[in-house]
């Protein structure tokens, strides 16, 4: 029965994928405004089918452009935060060559840069480009996906980005964003299953998508901090420390349990318009 469900899950999933992937195109390349929205819509499907809640504390940014700068477990991270706002992704490169998904990051119009060192001043540049256009962005901040137990420091090159000039000697806003998978089929999920759901190191992409496609109920909790910008700090290394102390601190709360109340607008938006969805078996 468990290979039944990921077959069908897969299969589902799929057909979608193929159904949409040609409509984002074309309104990527005719820079239609349903560009940023059916990503949005796509993912929450992927959500849904996966059986993935999305518990959403705090309200996400509307000021554009928005640096949201969040921690990293798992190739979910993507689908959870493109379920709840419309944003591009700052990839590492080597995503542009992995089959079938950098189709997908290139469809939602991703900014791969090159993380080896000496690299990071094109990064900058490129992800200040899309910035200054107005465009929201999602940055990894720590360089690499993590087991989900904890949040390693954030690097802090890429946040000078976030020092350009967008207007009227207006900075970006820099958003904290916290992701902690903390439950499975209603289970707190501890320190040595929380890899059920988080991928990194040497781990098997194909092969954690298969065990993830055979998993119940879980759920992630997503929690958007109060925003800041670079000039309200000296450095940007001081920026990047407090985005990875405030999100460390998410995530602390989240794993054990010690959560704030819910933002209610937030959540029951995502979950109205997943309403409208049609629903896994």
């Amino acid at each position: 029965m468990l290979t039944i469900l990921r077959v069908w899950r897969l299969v589902v999933l799929l057909t979608v994928t193929v159904a949409l992937a040609p409509i984002q195109l074309a309104a990527v390349l005719l820079k239609l405004p349903a560009q940023r929205q059916i990503p949005v819509l796509f993912h929450r499907f992927v959500a849904r089918v996966l059986r993935v809640a999305i518990d959403v504390r705090g309200a996400p940014s509307t000021e554009r452009p928005t640096l949201f700068s969040a921690n990293h477990a798992s190739w979910l991270d993507i689908v959870v935060l493109s379920a709840i706002v419309p944003v591009s992704f700052v990839a590492k490169s080597e995503i542009a060559r992995w089959p079938g998904f950098s189709m997908l990051a290139k469809l939602q119009r991703s900014v791969f840069i090159e993380r080896r060192r000496g690299k990071a001043r094109e990064g900058v540049s490129e992800i200040q480009a899309r910035l200054s256009t107005g465009e929201d962005l999602v940055l990894f901040a720590e360089g690499t996906s993590g087991d989900g137990n904890s949040v390693a420091p954030f690097k802090s090159a890429m946040f000078s980005a976030a020092e350009i000039d967008v207007g009227a000697g207006r900075k970006p806003v820099v958003q904290p964003v916290s992701l902690a998978y903390t439950q499975l089929d209603g289970f707190p999920l501890g320190r040595r299953s929380r890899h059920r759901l988080t991928w990194y190191g040497k781990m098997s992409l194909p092969s954690h998508l298969w065990g993830v496609l055979g998993q119940g109920h879980a759920r992630v909790v997503v929690q958007f901090h109060t925003p800041v910008r670079a000039s309200d700090f000296a450095s940007r290394k001081e920026l990047a420390a407090h985005c990875q102390r405030v999100v460390t601190e998410g995530h602390s709360r989240a794993i054990s349990g010690r959560l704030d109340a819910p933002s209610r607008a937030p959540a029951a938006r995502v979950a109205a318009q997943a309403e409208a969805l049609p629903p896994p078996a």
